[in-house]
C-alpha cells in the first residue's frame, strides 16, 4: 500500500486537489493523508478547515503555520518544520502539492530533501509576481508533474524536466465544475443570504512584488466599485503580504446594500454563484481558469495574472479608477465564448489515479536530472 500525503494551505488549492483525494480514498492500494495548514486555520479568512472536515477524510492533520510576522519566508520556515515532523511520523511514499503557494514550496522542500517523491499539480504555468518564481522552484524540486495542458508540459521540458515524469491530466477543479455535486442557485443564495437578483463576483488579491502600492491600489479598486451600480458578492483575498490593505479598504463596503462580503465560500457554492454571475472582477485565477469555462465575462485588473491571461476576450484594466470605470461601462454588453478544452475535460481525478497505478511513476529516479531538450 502506497501512502500519499496531500498538502493544502488555502481554499483555492483545496478546490484543485479535492477530487484527487476523494478518488484515492476509495482505493484499497492507497492510504491517504491530508496535511492542513495556512489560511484554513485562520478565522479572519473563514476557518475553512470546516470545509475539509465536511469531506470526512480518514487521516487529517492540522498544523498552524501562521506567525506574528507577515513575511512569507518565516511562514515557509515554520511550515517546513511542521511538515517534516509529520512526515517522520507517517513515512509517506509521495507528497502531492499544488500550484505556487509558500506551503507548496515547503512540501516540495521537505519531500525532495527526505528522499520522498514529490508530485506537483499544475506546474509549468505562467502567471506573474512572486507566484511564478515559487511555482517554477517547486517544479525543479518535484519528481512527478501532473500538468493541466500541453503548453505547461512544454515549459517543463524547456526547464530540463524529464519527459517521462510529465503527465497531462487537465485542471482537477474542472472535475467539480461540471459534476453533479454543485447546489442549485437558489440553495446557494439561501445558504449565504444573498438577495440580489443579479450580481457580480469580486476577488482581489495582493501582489507581493507591488507591496508599496497595494494600499493605494486597494483603495482605488473599492472606490471604483462604490461608483458603479452593480450588486457585488465580495470574497476576501488570500493571506499574502498586503492582504491587510485590501481588508481595510473593504471596510468602506460594509452597510452598503449593494455588497455582500464573505471571508470565504464553500467551493461548490462558489462555483454555482460564479456560474450564474454577471461577471467577475479582480485579479484572481478564477477569472482566468474557471470563469471562461462557464462563459462568464471577466475584468482582470493589474499585473497579477498578466502572463496567465491567454484569452483574448478578457477585459484588462490597470489599477487606475479611470480604466476600471471604462471596463465596468462595457462589461454588460461584453460577450465571450465558453472555453471547453484549455484545461482538460473533467476527468483529471481518473487520469491521476491511472498514472499512480502504473509502476513507472514509482520507479522514477529520486535523484533529479537535467535533460537537454
Amino acid at each position: 500500500m502506497k501512502k500519499i500525503l496531500f498538502l493544502t494551505g488555502t481554499r483555492a488549492d483545496f478546490g484543485k486537489i479535492k477530487s484527487l483525494i476523494q478518488t484515492l480514498e476509495k482505493q484499497e492500494n492507497f492510504e491517504v493523508f491530508v496535511f492542513v495548514t495556512g489560511m484554513h486555520l485562520q478565522e479572519v479568512y473563514g476557518y475553512t478547515l470546516i470545509e475539509i472536515e465536511r469531506c470526512s477524510f480518514k487521516n487529517v492533520f492540522t498544523f498552524e503555520n501562521h506567525t506574528h510576522e507577515t513575511t512569507m519566508d518565516l511562514t515557509l520556515a515554520k511550515t517546513i518544520e511542521g511538515l517534516s515532523n509529520y512526515c517522520k511520523t507517517i513515512n509517506p511514499d509521495m507528497i502531492v502539492v499544488h500550484g505556487d503557494r509558500v506551503e507548496t514550496l515547503a512540501g516540495a522542500i521537505v519531500g525532495s530533501l527526505n528522499n520522498i517523491l514529490v508530485a506537483h499539480i499544475e506546474g509549468g504555468e505562467v502567471s506573474g509576481t512572486v507566484d511564478e518564481l515559487i511555482r517554477h522552484s517547486v517544479s525543479k524540486l518535484s519528481h512527478v508533474h501532473f500538468v493541466s495542458n500541453e503548453q505547461a508540459a512544454k515549459r517543463l521540458l524547456q526547464m530540463g524536466e524529464i519527459k517521462d515524469s510529465i503527465f497531462t491530466i487537465g485542471s482537477p477543479d474542472i472535475d467539480i465544475m461540471f459534476s453533479d455535486q454543485l447546489p442549485d442557485l437558489r440553495t446557494a443564495k439561501e445558504y449565504y443570504k444573498i438577495d440580489f437578483e443579479q450580481y457580480a463576483i469580486v476577488m482581489f488579491h495582493p501582489v507581493t512584488t507591488e507591496i508599496k502600492e497595494m494600499q493605494k491600489y486597494a483603495a482605488t479598486f473599492v472606490d471604483s466599485l462604490l461608483d458603479d451600480s452593480h450588486n457585488y458578492v465580495v470574497i476576501f483575498p488570500n493571506n499574502d503580504l498586503g492582504s491587510q490593505f485590501i481588508l481595510e479598504a473593504y471596510q468602506k463596503l460594509k452597510n452598503n446594500s449593494r455588497f455582500r462580503i464573505f471571508p470565504s465560500l464553500r467551493f461548490e457554492y462558489f462555483l454555482t454563484l460564479l456560474k450564474n454571475s454577471q461577471f467577475i472582477i479582480g485579479n484572481s485565477s478564477a477569472g482566468i481558469r474557471e470563469a471562461p469555462y462557464y462563459g462568464i465575462p471577466i475584468i482582470n485588473i493589474g499585473t497579477r495574472q498578466q502572463n496567465r491571461a491567454v484569452h483574448a476576450d478578457i477585459i484588462h484594466a490597470d489599477y487606475t479608477q479611470k480604466k476600471i470605470k471604462e471596463a465596468l461601462a462595457i462589461i454588460d454588453s461584453h460577450q465571450i465564448q465558453a472555453v471547453n478544452d484549455d484545461f482538460g475535460h473533467g476527468n483529471s481525478a481518473e487520469l491521476f489515479l491511472q498514472y499512480l497505478k502504473k509502476a513507472e511513476i514509482w520507479e522514477l529516479n529520486h535523484q533529479k536530472q537535467f535533460r537537454e531538450n
